[in-house]
């Protein structure tokens, strides 16, 4: 079994590897390619396709688990952005990421970390903290205009009990 679960790893951007044995890579698209407009290719090759709301491993499973869902809505379909990352449902995107952090603290185990990434160019930071009732340990903020979080969680004993 892998050590941590990435259950939207996309195109796997900020891995220094990526293929890295350690990490499941998970996405919702089945493999896939594009050719996007300033030339690049792209290749979603995720481990296992999965859906982050409702993610196929039991309780408690993963020591780590790295939480990058799609941040951005109200985007044309030829958009590179969607090609690369995805697209939140305008209409259930509360819902949606509300259940993905309640799947991606289910399958980490006790005193495990949870790493979430946020931008803020659709939805800011502190709309998406209320969907969970989980507390974060840190955050830093960086990228050119400092709109994507890096959030930092610790899922402890206390956190099973509420």
């Amino acid at each position: 079994m892998k050590l941590i679960l990435d259950p939207a790893s996309s195109t796997r951007s900020f891995y220094f590897n990526k293929k890295d044995d350690r990490v499941l890579f998970g996405d919702i698209r089945v493999k896939e390619s594009y050719l996007l407009t300033n030339g690049q290719t792209i290749h979603i090759e995720p481990d296992e396709v999965m859906d982050f709301r409702a993610i196929p491993y039991p309780d408690e499973t993963f020591k780590a688990v790295v939480f990058d869902p799609p941040h951005r809505i109200k985007l044309t379909t030829e958009s590179d952005f969607i090609k690369k990352y995805g697209e939140l449902n305008k209409d259930t995107w509360r819902e949606d990421l509300a259940q993905g952090f309640a799947e991606c603290f289910r399958v980490l185990k006790t005193n495990g970390t949870l790493i979430f990434k946020w931008s803020e160019v659709s939805i800011k930071l502190n709309e998406i903290l209320k969907l969970t009732d989980q507390k974060p340990v840190l955050g830093h903020p960086s990228g050119k205009r400092m709109g994507t979080h890096w959030v930092l969680f610790i899922k402890t004993e206390e956190d099973m009990l509420q």
